[in-house]
């Protein structure tokens, strides 16, 4: 890892506790409107349509547009499905906007401050830049600087993406490395040289989620958390 000086991170998930700061934004806003309704679930249905909308973007099939406007449009259907219609429209802006709001995992601030005394830090997230430096204001997120996919027009796993971090951090792909928790993330950026570092989220869908924490030999590391990340990279 002599080689290495630059971690790039994703942000939704492998950063910040969506789901919670999400699921709890909905509640309150509803009130008690919905008592019966699960908003964890909710706010996983409506994670899972935004992902079906940026893929159908990635396979051309839809022309790419700031993932907000995705959120948007995606809540409005899960909406539908659970029946919740009563919210009116500022009421849905509001649930719209804790996206921005998203808290950090809490082993995630202290772990980018230790990695940060040796590393250039960043992140690379298909969120809009907008929504990334609002999430790390309020999160206090010590990054060196913000990339998002929005840069250039398309979403992860694109290698423009990767390839869009590396230009502006003037790097090869093998002096840096992408930290996540989604697999797919890592792969697309092995694919192009990077290193890797795969950091399990087993709360990213709730206590009962669906996640893969796996941990692989193929990765450069396997983590527990950021600070086990910073452990294992002598930070």
């Amino acid at each position: 890892m002599n080689s290495l000086k630059a971690l790039i991170f994703d942000v939704q998930g492998s950063t910040t506790d969506f789901r919670s700061t999400v699921a709890a934004a909905a509640r309150a806003i509803a009130a008690d409107r919905a008592p019966t309704v699960d908003w964890g679930r909710f706010v996983d249905d409506w994670r899972r349509q935004y992902r079906v909308s940026l893929d159908e973007v990635l396979a051309g099939s839809q022309s790419w547009r700031p993932v907000d406007r995705i959120y948007r449009l995606a809540l409005d259907e899960v909406i539908e499905k659970y029946d919740v219609r009563f919210l009116t429209f500022d009421e849905r802006e509001r649930i719209n906007f804790a996206w921005q709001t998203i808290a950090p995992w809490p082993d995630a601030v202290e772990g980018l401050h230790r990695l940060k005394r040796k590393f250039k830090v960043v992140t690379l997230s298909n969120a809009d830049v907008s929504a990334v430096i609002n999430i790390s204001k309020r999160g206090a997120l010590p990054w060196d600087a913000i990339f998002a996919a929005e840069m250039v027009g398309t979403f992860k796993p694109d290698p423009r993406t990767y390839k869009l971090a590396l230009r502006y951090l003037g790097l090869s792909a093998g002096e840096a490395m992408m930290v996540a928790c989604h697999k797919y993330d890592l792969n697309a950026a092995s694919d192009l040289g990077l290193k890797t570092a795969f950091v399990a989220r087993p709360l990213e869908f709730g206590p009962n989620g669906d996640v893969d924490t796996r941990f692989e030999d193929r990765f450069d590391i396997n983590a527990r958390d950021f600070l086990d990340l910073a452990a294992q990279l002598g930070c």
